[in-house]
């Protein structure tokens, strides 16, 4: 990890926040995307940045419009002169029922979850065969099971899931690409699952029973792309069980 760098979207707090104190920690530097969080980039910033100098940059998008994706890939490498690692993790999260969704549900859901992540790895894929580097997308363990009232973003992680294997097999020898599929592990910050008794249903589908760690998809990242030479083309559940307990 010593050197590499690392772009993270949605890096600025939640599962994403995690993956990159946990890759800066092993001596990445990284460049951390956000769309609106500013805020907690900037605790970010200054938090990295007082454990080691002119190791972390921010950059701001909206991943929703294409247009921008080649000139964030273009920030990240004239930041740190290289990008060895591209992260996709900025995600939109809400529900759509069948008789209520409309088009611009389906233009976030799926631009920020699938779209996004195709034109990115397109923009990165000459910086990262030349570094021979690698691609982690934040994929989620109801491609296979959907999440009842959540028809769309089912989709679009379905989409990504595709996605991440087709891009392996385009980006190959020099690329690798693999996904991660987080379980139960924050509760979304919308209020959709703050009633406890949902809340325990899922941690009892678990077998593990009981919630994840934002590390412990950090820690799955960093297998990713520092131990792992001869994977790619692989989605790796880190749901406790849940997915084959459902």
């Amino acid at each position: 990890m010593q050197g590499k760098v690392i772009l993270v979207t949605g890096g600025a707090k939640r599962v994403g926040a995690a993956i990159c104190r946990r890759l800066h920690a092993q001596g990445a530097r990284l460049v951390v995307h956000y769309r609106s969080s500013l805020d907690e980039a900037k605790v970010l910033y200054d938090e990295l940045t007082q454990k080691r100098s002119d190791s972390i940059a921010l950059v701001q998008a909206d991943l929703l419009d294409t247009e921008l994706l080649p000139e964030l890939i273009e920030k990240a490498t004239n930041r740190f002169g290289q990008l060895d690692v591209l992260i996709n993790n900025a995600s939109s999260f809400f529900p759509t029922l069948l008789q209520q969704c409309t088009l611009e549900d389906w233009d976030d859901l799926v631009g920020s979850n699938l779209r996004a992540p195709l034109f990115l790895s397109q923009a990165a894929a000459p910086y990262l065969k030349a570094q021979r580097g690698c691609v982690v997308n934040i994929v989620d363990i109801h491609t296979e099971r959907p999440l009842k009232n959540y028809m769309i973003y089912n989709a679009a992680k379905g989409g990504l899931l595709s996605l991440t294997k087709s891009l392996a097999v385009e980006m190959a020898p020099e690329v690798r690409v693999n996904g991660v599929s987080p379980g139960p592990i924050l509760w979304p910050e919308d209020g959709e699952w703050a009633d406890e008794a949902a809340r325990q249903h899922i941690i009892a589908s678990t077998l593990l029973k009981r919630c994840g760690e934002p590390d412990d998809i950090a820690k799955t990242v960093q297998f990713l792309i520092a131990d792992a030479p001869y994977i790619t083309g692989q989605i790796i559940a880190v749901d406790g069980g849940r997915s084959i307990h459902l």
